[in-house]
């Protein structure tokens, strides 16, 4: 079943490789007790003492007569020599032994006699047997997964609160109820397998430590409104700090607060409190996009204006340019005559005055 296989799966290689060899040598054993008996060598159970002799009492053929048949069969086939073709083919398990295989993503670690003395990249690889060394394979791009505050069941996928690790206390003495989701990978093989006797159980300790510590220096309404990324990101910068003091090998790529709740007797206050702030905050933003909508369009009629007054400005000045001119050239005029120039002048003042009427010129 899946649970017997994942059970298999945590025995350390060195104790599966002590089973194999064990049986091993239980074969080599079996055949050299019948490589003595076919030299003669006496073998209790050939006494009548041990039931041998005979054997009729179990209805069927005895021990002795049984290892007797294999004595004549190995005696046909070359006793000596099948035992040094198991020993050579044992010598060649052992030696294959050494062979093992280290996936992408992952790395191998070697130990020569409990230490460690290589590291070795994806590949097939080889190392020498056990006793004198052995492996372990550490994976390096699996992301591993923390939670305080709750659990996970892996088979239905259904959370469960633990309130023991949940409820803390904030900076302004109140009680909240605060789950944290934690992502991880290794990034040290040897500190991983070496350092630290458990890295995971040291990572949820340090990870219940830096959310108790964050949220205990921040106020309730804080940690649960506006300043809930910055106390996600002060958790994670403090939960990275505690591991590498402790030398776990592992770093944090995400930490984050899944719920920031009061408790149950107090939720619904604290929630009306989260409505409003959530309610300021799209008032301010609205204000905010209005400003924005509206101090474009006064600059752009404030420039518009500035636009049409330089316009006036500049025919202002032409016009009363021309008007000074003409003033001069009548000055010229009148200068010259100024009889002439008169009478003129007061023939265009009749005209502008009466317009469109028969006017008569009598002489003086």
């Amino acid at each position: 079943t899946l649970r017997n296989r994942r059970i298999f799966n945590t025995i350390p290689t060195q104790r599966k490789h002590e089973g194999i060899y064990l049986c091993l040598f239980g074969i080599l054993f079996a055949v050299s007790i019948s490589e003595f008996n076919m030299k003669g060598v006496h073998m209790p159970w050939r006494d009548d003492d041990f039931g041998g002799g005979g054997g009729q009492g179990y209805g069927g053929p005895s021990m002795d007569e049984v290892v007797t048949k294999i004595q004549q069969k190995m005696a046909r086939w070359g006793g000596k020599r099948i035992l040094l073709i198991l020993i050579a083919i044992v010598i060649g398990i052992w030696l294959a032994s050494g062979i093992y295989m280290v996936g992408p993503g992952e790395m191998g670690v070697i130990r020569q006699f409990g230490k460690m003395v290589d590291q070795t990249s994806p590949g097939l690889r080889y190392r020498f047997p056990w006793p004198f060394q052995t492996h372990d394979v550490v994976h390096l791009a699996r992301v591993r997964r923390a939670e305080i505050g709750l659990r996970t069941d892996p088979y239905t996928g259904k959370a469960r609160p633990e309130p023991r690790e949940a409820l803390m206390l904030t900076g302004d003495e109140n009680i909240v109820d605060a789950q944290l989701f934690i992502q991880y990978v290794v990034k040290d093989p040897s500190q991983f397998l070496f350092r630290v006797r458990e890295s995971e159980l040291a990572l949820k300790t340090s990870a219940e430590v830096a959310l108790r510590s964050v949220v205990g220096r921040n106020t309730i309404d804080y940690t649960m409104t506006e300043g809930r990324v910055v106390v996600q990101d002060e958790i994670k910068k403090y939960l990275q700090t505690l591991l590498d003091e402790y030398q776990t090998g592992l770093m944090v790529t995400e930490a984050r607060l899944l719920v920031v709740d009061p408790p149950e007797e107090v939720k619904d206050a604290f929630h009306d409190v989260v409505r409003a702030w959530e309610d300021r905050e799209r008032v301010m933003r609205e204000a905010e996009g209005y400003r924005e909508d509206l101090i474009p369009k006064a600059r752009g009629q404030a420039t518009q204006m500035v636009r049409s007054a330089e316009a006036y400005k500049e025919q202002r000045v032409i016009r009363a340019q021309g008007d000074a001119t003409k003033f001069l050239d009548v000055l010229k005029a009148y200068r010259k005559a100024k009889e002439v120039t008169r009478e003129r002048l007061y023939l265009e003042t009749l005209d502008k005055v009466l317009p469109g009427r028969e006017k008569y010129i009598l002489p003086p």
